[in-house]
């Protein structure tokens, strides 16, 4: 590849990153100062020159700290095989935990689970708070259409949901330019507005920050909830690490959206030391009348690329769940032939869909919704920063020393934050506590639930060394039918139900058996010449195998395809795989007396289990070749 080809790939990359992986944290502008210096503020912070300047400087040094060095600096540096966010984290955690037994990642673990679930609760905020203060513009240009605003938020957000079943990979190709005009255009106006009072420059110097904080801390405090209003999309930045790399992203922030946030909290700073009564709406109002109209436009733009973003993260969060167990199987269509993270998750569109909609039309502004949105970034940020500087520590990337150092300053600035958006528990940011409580008590229910069923299904399945012996030693009880079948099962240690029931009750056996596990690794992806292990259980001549097959977890399990590498000669005989069939074991839950769990927990598994996705189709079983043979199992 030449040098010239090489460029141009680096730079398609970084572009793509942009469209991305900026959309929800350079949005923020859009809503941040004017909700800081809100006087429906239960908290207000009154507009002077002393608290302008504090306020800004603030804003600076929280995206500096929290963003360029926690995320882009430290975070982006560990990855899970090339993949960032708190869910590789966690698989990074269970590893440590399965590896050296240690219980504090255990428990982070489960800390990582409910910054997990605060995560959902974002991606159901984000959408509605960005959309939202990006329509409200046009009370800027007339005020008469104030009372539209929620309708046409409405229709977007519906349109929105609509098309996601389309992927965004067509959608994709245009998002990065688009947000290119948009750092460049508020950046640009933010120019204008440094312009007009170039004594906001001032602000950049971090004494103003520390003055603000020391000296009016009673103000500064209650501010703090909405500043990190500017750093709220932080997470994505390394959540999408796997499909853009670190260099793209790093490039990405420090040479374009850097900049152009803070020219464009500086021009707005500007604008309310000019005059005070701008602080209605000041990121508008930055701009001449005649571009206020294309502004609102381009506002609503990006702020739909924010939240598609976002929504697509928490496809990601859910299919990455559910693929380490705390999530039952979810329907997962994959929506790009060349991108394996463009997914799109029904059950998951849907439920956010008509989240939104319901945040909209209950709380009808984005300076409402400000309240709820912080407390879900700021928890997210927190538990990120934990679980990075323990995974640092384990992987002894840097002296101990430092690594706490390091981890106290920041967990010290994140802890700050989280308390003061604590002090807005009654004004909306009960809302993400409330829906990451309710994702978290989802998935640890199921995690349990689905540990005592399995220990269950175990017991009932029996030894499979066993069953295979008794099969060999009694081959004259059976009678052996030509064709090959597959039956899926859990582990090697038992037998299959299905099979058991074939051959207990209709004495039948095929000619081949290939009995299948399927694993999900820690990793994102599996390399096909590690996909497949085989075992001949014992006996080299009865026709029976045992096959594990291994997947990642951003990987869809494929089971005709995974058998389709097995190599001629290994499965003791010629397999006819097109003809294959396939048996599936299917589990009916019921609730029972045991006290395994609390009863609310045991109807709640069973409630959550009607939302499993069709193993056959889950598996990409062919429909017309797979049998499925029930089960009953108490809980």
């Amino acid at each position: 590849m030449s040098a010239n080809s090489h460029d141009s790939a680096r730079l398609a990359i970084v572009v793509g990153a942009l469209g991305v992986v900026f959309g929800d944290i350079g949005t923020s502008p859009i809503y941040t100062l004017q909700t800081v210096f809100n006087p429906e503020d239960p908290h207000p912070v009154p507009v002077s020159d002393h608290n302008v300047y504090g306020v800004v400087s603030l804003i600076f040094w929280s995206v500096m700290i929290i963003v360029t060095v926690t995320y882009v600096l430290l975070a982006l540096r560990i990855d899970n095989d090339g993949e960032g966010g708190i869910m590789a984290l966690i698989a990074l955690l269970r590893r440590s935990a399965a590896q050296r037994g240690r219980k504090a990642a255990v428990i982070l673990a489960g800390l990582g689970i409910f910054g997990a679930s605060l995560f959902f609760g974002d991606s159901m905020i984000t959408p509605a708070i960005s959309v939202l203060s990006a329509v409200e513009g046009v009370k800027t240009v007339q005020p008469s259409l104030g009372e539209a605003v929620v309708p046409i938020t409405a229709v977007i957000i519906v349109v929105l949901f609509l098309v996601q079943r389309r992927g965004t990979a067509a959608v994709g190709r245009v998002f990065g330019p688009i947000m290119i005009v948009w750092f460049t255009v508020i950046g640009g106006f933010g120019v204008s507005g440094v312009v007009e009072n170039p004594e906001i420059l001032k602000a950049l110097s971090p004494t103003y920050a520390m003055g603000f904080l020391a000296g009016h801390f009673h103000i500064a405090f209650f501010a703090l909830a909405a500043i990190v209003l500017a750093v709220t999309g932080a997470e994505a930045l390394y959540a999408d690490m796997g499909h853009f790399g670190r260099k793209a992203i790093t490039r990405g922030w420090l040479f374009l959206v850097l900049p152009a946030l803070t020219l464009s909290y500086l021009g707005q700073g500007a604008l309310v030391l000019e005059d005070p009564d701008n602080i209605s709406s000041p990121f508008f109002l930055l701009v001449p009348e005649w571009g206020r109209l294309p502004l609102v436009l381009l506002a609503t733009a990006a702020t739909v690329i924010a939240s598609q973003a976002v929504i697509t993260g928490a496809y990601s969060v859910a299919s990455q769940a559910a693929q380490l167990g705390y999530l039952p199987r979810l329907r997962i269509a994959h929506t790009s032939e060349s991108s394996v993270g463009q997914i799109y998750v029904p059950w998951i569109n849907w439920l956010l869909m008509v989240t939104v909609l319901t945040l909209v039309f209950a709380f009808r502004s984005s300076a409402a919704l400000a309240y709820a949105y912080g407390m879900a970034a700021t928890g997210t940020i927190t538990i990120t920063t934990l679980l990075f500087f323990y995974v640092a520590g384990t992987r002894g990337l840097a002296p101990r020393w430092l690594i706490g150092a390091g981890a106290a300053v920041l967990l010290a600035v994140d802890l700050l934050f989280v308390g003061a958006n604590l002090t807005k528990l009654a004004h909306g940011a009960w809302l993400p506590l409330l829906i990451a409580l309710t994702a978290f008590t989802l998935m640890t229910t199921w995690q349990a639930g689905r540990r005592i069923v399995t220990a269950e299904r175990n017991r009932r399945e029996g030894s499979l060394k066993e069953f295979i012996a008794d099969l060999h030693e009694n081959r004259s009880k059976t009678q052996t039918v030509p064709g090959t079948a597959v039956f899926l099962n859990r582990g090697k240690l038992t037998a299959p139900l299905a099979m058991r029931a074939n051959v207990e009750h209709n004495h039948v056996r095929h000619e081949h058996v290939i009995i299948m596990s399927l694993e999900t690794q820690p990793i994102p992806r599996v390399a096909e010449e590690n996909r497949i292990t085989i075992d001949d259980l014992g006996y080299a001549d009865d026709g029976i195998v045992h096959v594990i097959a291994r997947f990642g977890y951003m990987e869809t399990p494929d089971v005709p395809a995974a058998l389709r590498l097995l190599e001629p000669g290994t499965t003791e005989g010629e397999l006819q795989l097109d003809q294959a069939s396939y048996f599936l074991s299917k589990i009916e839950l019921r609730i029972g007396r045991t006290p395994t769990m609390a009863t609310w927990r045991k109807r709640l598994f069973v409630a959550t289990s009607y939302i499993t996705a069709d193993a056959a189709e889950y598996f990409s079983l062919p429909r017309d070749r797979t049998v499925i043979m029930g089960s009953h199992i108490e809980v």
